[in-house]
């Protein structure tokens, strides 16, 4: 009987009775071949638009590699043909050839490689209909799958490219917290950052005036009573737990009393320049918590 060969590498089975006195030759070319299949890589010059990746039964050749190392200099995006059609294949791929490498085997789906990058693929070997997939397409972890553009990938590597995109309430930022990715609204950065925030308007000289916040944000104010005593009152029903406002009396003339309205209480600076310290404790309670006198 004569040689039959494997159905994906071409390793050739020999017959019942062949080969007398051969064996050796034949066995060491299929282990040259097992070789090459399992972790061989190789250097695939490509020209022009077309290129035929082929396993021949027996022999070792280019498509017998496991790892194909993609060179030479084609004209433009150059077509990788699989051959023959009816074989298994499954090659990791390192497009090094300055154009895009599309791989194909029938008439399903092809697989691109894009210059400067690499790939996973698997060839069906379903004939003329046959298929290229890219294995690494759609990966998923712990079941959930990986879905992205390259854009986006480049940002999260460091990109420098800058865009103009307009930032809304709902937009997503994706933040670190304690060590786990998570994303979370700009509206609740806003939130946070405006808790951080420190507001200072122009300096009040008015005899009397109301402090009123226009957002959740802690306040440095200024109060000239050089020309007379001022009465302030702080109504800070807009501020958050935790946010504060210093009142910096500026000159030593004159009195600087203030005041809050849920209860009337307040501190009275007297005649010297002075800083006042109050902070939103749980809510609904509004203390002064430090003057001092310079």
């Amino acid at each position: 009987m004569a040689s039959t060969y494997t159905a994906n590498s071409g390793i050739e089975k020999i017959g019942a009775g062949e080969q007398a006195g051969a064996w050796g030759t034949t066995t060491n070319n299929n282990l040259d071949i097992l070789d090459r299949a399992v972790n061989g890589v190789g250097a695939i010059t490509l020209s022009g638009t077309t290129h035929t990746l082929t396993t021949s039964d027996g022999t070792l050749s280019d498509g017998g590699y496991k790892v194909l190392v993609l060179g030479g200099s084609p004209s433009g995006t150059n077509t990788v043909t699989i051959s023959p059609n009816d074989q298994d294949k499954m090659y990791f791929v390192h497009n090094n050839s300055g154009q895009t490498a599309t791989f194909t085997q029938g008439s399903g789906a092809n697989v691109s490689v894009p210059t400067g990058s690499k790939a996973l693929i698997f060839a069906d070997g379903a004939g003329s209909g046959a298929a290229v997939t890219d294995l690494l397409d759609g990966m998923a972890f712990g079941g959930t799958k990986v879905t992205s553009t390259a854009t986006e990938l480049n940002l999260m590597d460091g990109g420098t490219s800058a865009g103009t995109t307009a930032v809304a309430a709902g937009d997503g930022i994706v933040t670190n917290d304690g060590g786990t990715m998570k994303q979370t609204t700009a509206a609740t950065f806003s939130t946070y950052f405006n808790a951080n925030l420190v507001t200072v308007p122009s300096a009040i000289t008015s005899s009397s005036a109301t402090l009123t916040p226009s957002s959740a944000q802690s306040i440095y104010q200024k109060v000239d009573t050089s020309s007379n005593n001022v009465a302030l009152t702080l109504a800070i029903g807009s501020l958050a737990i935790g946010q504060y406002i210093i009142v910096d009396k500026t000159s030593s003339s004159n009195t600087l009393t203030l005041s809050y309205p849920s209860n009337s209480q307040g501190v009275s600076l007297g005649s010297s320049a002075s800083f006042a310290i109050a902070i939103n404790q749980n809510g609904s309670i509004f203390t002064f918590v430090e003057t001092i006198k310079y």
